[in-house]
């Protein structure tokens, strides 16, 4: 028989998983569902660039200023034409390359030519109210290119899910790649719910950065799941017919928590390292980073396991039933 104490019990306080999942999720389908209906895009967050298609201005000045220091900026811009423009203050640490330099005014708008006279305009318009601003940055995405990225992200997307159903289906059983996909799409849905809201409240937009951050959440998460589930099957192997299933759920769990949480516990802190004190254009992928570290220790200890135990239950159940 096993020897360890019960810290955590999976199976007998699934309601309670359940309804916790559930708390974690429906603020954030709310919000993408919002989204998709008020956005001209139709898309469950607020899309960037990369996506859309646009130009992004970035002008250094030897000041820090807030977010409430552009809106007359903003008006401004809506009078030379620039309409509804996304403007961003980037708090910076001077360096050796920028140490006259501590924010940055970021201004996204349509797409517009480097050196065309609307890009002249926009410059004098933040010179007017920033003696001392310095452009520093013009990157812009065609309409054209950001579709097909955001397509090809898309398939990108569809291609990792199903290999990693193909490959836990042959490793473990069909039902296990269900629970397995479920947790994926569990922390993918909380993830992009987060990021709906803070599109709708803070105007955060996603850019390419994003899927590659959804993309690492989706492979750390499959790890962890795939830890415990193999400890699953090794236990029903040796004590399959002593216990019941519930119970090698709950011992298997136990087994790999400490590892799951040290090890997750490890990589969040080097994220919040690089969000506190790394570069200003990587945050929101290193926000997003963190939510599915957090995210991904809880579905694969409590969602996941939860599933295989209610599947395997209700399969026992329509046993009993046929015999």
């Amino acid at each position: 028989m096993f020897n360890f104490n019960k810290t955590v019990h999976v199976v007998k306080y699934r309601i309670l998983w359940m309804v916790l999942s559930a708390c974690l999720l429906l603020p954030g389908i709310a919000a993408m569902i919002y989204s998709m209906v008020t956005y001209p895009t139709h898309a469950p967050v607020k899309v960037g660039i990369d996506y859309t298609g646009g130009t992004i201005l970035q002008y250094g000045v030897p000041e820090t200023i807030d977010n409430e220091a552009v809106s007359k900026t903003r008006e401004d811009l809506d009078k030379i034409g620039v309409q509804n423009p996304y403007i961003q203050i980037l708090n910076v640490n001077p360096t050796a390359e920028n140490n006259n330099i501590k924010s940055v005014i970021s201004i996204r708008t349509k797409f517009i030519d480097e050196g065309s006279e609307t890009a002249e305009q926009i410059t004098n318009t933040v010179k007017s109210e920033y003696k001392d601003a310095e452009l520093i940055q013009v990157s812009s995405v065609g309409p054209t290119l950001g579709k097909e990225l955001f397509k090809m992200s898309l398939i990108a997307l569809a291609l990792a899910i199903l290999g990693m159903i193909v490959y836990i289906s042959l490793r473990f059983k069909f039902e296990y790649a269900v629970a397995a996909i479920l947790g994926l799409v569990h922390d993918v849905l909380f993830v992009t719910g987060i990021f709906s809201l803070l599109g709708i409240f803070c105007d955060v937009q996603i850019d390419g950065l994003f899927l590659t951050a959804i993309l690492t959440v989706i492979g750390f998460s499959i790890n962890d799941t795939i830890v415990t589930f193999d400890r699953i099957r090794e236990n029903l192997r040796y004590y399959g017919k002593k216990m019941t299933f519930g119970e090698i759920v709950d011992a298997s769990v136990n087994q790999t928590l400490a590892r799951s949480i040290n090890t997750s516990l490890t990589v969040f802190i080097t994220l919040a390292a690089l969000y506190f004190f790394g570069g200003v254009t990587t945050k929101d992928f290193v926000l997003a980073m963190m939510l599915g570290v957090i995210v991904g220790v809880y579905s694969s200890i409590f969602f996941c396991s939860m599933i295989v135990d209610f599947w395997e239950e209700r399969k026992g159940k329509k046993t009993q039933t046929a015999a």
